[in-house]
């Protein structure tokens, strides 16, 4: 049973390492990127290998993430209780976890999704673990503005997986998460500053104050409401959307206003916590006006 017990644990332990609630959200971007690329039903391969593929190389780039800050990690609270961090988990052994299981969701894309699909995401995989990660990270307080073309990544990979191709809707789509990252990253940043800070790294707040941040996150917020409407605008989508467009966006910009007027560490966990709230409802309204 203890054996049992430790092996249990083990798993854990890497399933840890691919960070599983930001591979949550990027596996649900990734599938809302696969319905909104048909007017019918997305076949039943493509959603379980499609979704498969796309989290196992997330989760190799999350690990990947993880192997090259342990030494950031484990001076930061938010994540010192990281398998690596805590010295559970070898470097070696994370490395080739993370080759693995990157080696499987490549293969998996290619063999029963479709070779852009692969490509995309290996591409994805290489902008986040290597360009974000290893470069932009530790060298520039833009590495979130820059380094967000990762992120905004998925549902165009699940576009991808359906058509075989990437057209504009896919990249309205890339382009709404790519303006949401900001405001959503720097909402963290704020209230985890002086971690940052012991870290070494150049965050905006750490590089150029809080109030600056405070400003910058409100003017990304309005630039990502005019952004969210796009799908409207394009043809996208009807009056379902628009109008809880609208409304998730105002709280948002009534978040950032709140933020730049009157700040305090628990409002900016606020802010952060809807920021990822209304991701997730600004996509789901889109699926549901998309067929309705």
């Amino acid at each position: 049973m203890t054996t049992l017990t430790q092996r249990v644990g083990r798993l854990q332990q890497f399933y840890e390492l691919t960070k599983p609630r930001v591979v949550s959200l990027i596996v649900f971007t990734a599938v809302i990127g696969m319905f909104l690329a048909t007017r019918g039903m997305v076949p039943a391969g493509t959603i379980v290998f499609g979704t498969l593929g796309i989290a196992l190389v997330a989760g190799a780039a999350a690990a990947i993430n993880c192997l090259i800050e342990q030494r950031i990690d484990a001076v930061m609270a938010r994540t010192r209780a990281r398998p690596l961090a805590r010295g559970e988990v070898a470097p070696t052994q994370a490395f080739w976890f993370a080759l693995v299981v990157l080696a499987v969701g490549l293969y998996v894309l290619w063999a029963y999704v479709n070779p852009l699909t692969m490509w995309l995401t290996l591409c994805t995989f290489l902008g986040y673990a290597v360009v974000y990660t290893l470069l932009l990270k530790p060298a520039t307080p833009q590495n979130i503005v820059i380094g967000g073309a990762s992120g905004a990544m998925p549902p165009v990979l699940g576009w991808a997986a359906v058509t075989n191709g990437v057209d504009h809707d896919a990249l309205v789509l890339f382009l709404i998460i790519f303006v949401w990252t900001p405001p959503h990253f720097w909402s963290l940043a704020l209230y985890r500053t002086e971690e940052y800070a012991r870290a070494g790294l150049p965050m905006l707040p750490v590089t150029h104050g809080p109030e600056y941040t405070r400003q910058q996150i409100l003017i990304y917020t309005m630039v990502l409401f005019a952004v969210s409407l796009l799908p409207f605008a394009t043809g996208m989508s009807a009056w379902i959307y628009l109008v809880g467009a609208i409304a998730l966006g105002l709280v948002f910009i009534g978040y950032a206003w709140r933020l730049k007027r009157s700040y305090s560490d628990e409002l900016a966990r606020k802010s952060f916590r809807y920021s990822v709230f209304y991701l997730s409802a600004l996509f789901s309204v889109l699926l549901i006006d998309h067929y309705w």
